[in-house]
């Protein structure tokens, strides 16, 4: 069978267009499908007990220092993220932090969604959406290091790794930065 040339309209209509994955702002009426997802067991083991989860993504989402989105992929609601002024946590950052960085979490929830990349799609849109709209001159996240797939997923969102902390919940976590693009 021949390989079809560039052009070729066929090859083109055969080609599935990939997902179309954007970040909607999350709004006050998205509370009970994210209290939902972080119900799941598999979700609490990299955000901690539903009580601490909620509590963070509360203060988030009533934060005018925080970007709080939905993952929509193809116009369905798949996970969430945030992104907050990392001082908002308390004034001592860690060393190897810039002043003014931002931290920011995400995650997937529906199991069929996870190990496919929209994790690390939807950290690098909201870490461009942070450069975009505030002067934060890097982006932080903070991996358990038993949690592979999320470090090399926020690898592949430009992250890198600066040190490892002992969280006191998580355990040793990485902390990774991504530092705002040069212009």
């Amino acid at each position: 069978m021949a390989s079809p040339r560039a052009g070729d309209a066929r090859a083109m209509e055969t080609a599935p267009a990939p997902p179309a994955l954007v970040l909607r702002p999350a709004t006050s009426a998205d509370w009970g499908l994210i209290r939902s997802w972080i119900a799941r067991p598999e979700i609490q083991r990299w955000w901690g007990s539903p009580n601490a989860a909620q509590a963070e993504i509360r203060i988030a989402l009533d934060s005018e220092a925080a970007i709080s989105s939905l993952v929509m992929l193809d116009a369905e609601p798949i996970g969430y993220a945030h992104a907050i002024d990392a001082s908002h946590w308390g004034p001592a950052l860690p060393d190897g932090m810039p002043a003014g960085t931002w931290d920011l979490d995400v995650f997937i929830a529906p199991p069929e969604h996870r190990g496919k990349g929209f994790g690390q799609r939807a950290a690098k849109l909201l870490a461009d959406e942070v450069f975009a709209t505030t002067l934060a001159p890097a982006v932080s996240v903070f991996v358990s290091i038993r949690n592979e797939a999320a470090v090399r997923a926020y690898e592949r969102a430009g992250f890198h790794w600066v040190r490892v902390l002992d969280d006191p919940i998580f355990g040793l976590s990485w902390m990774m930065l991504r530092e705002r693009p040069k212009r």
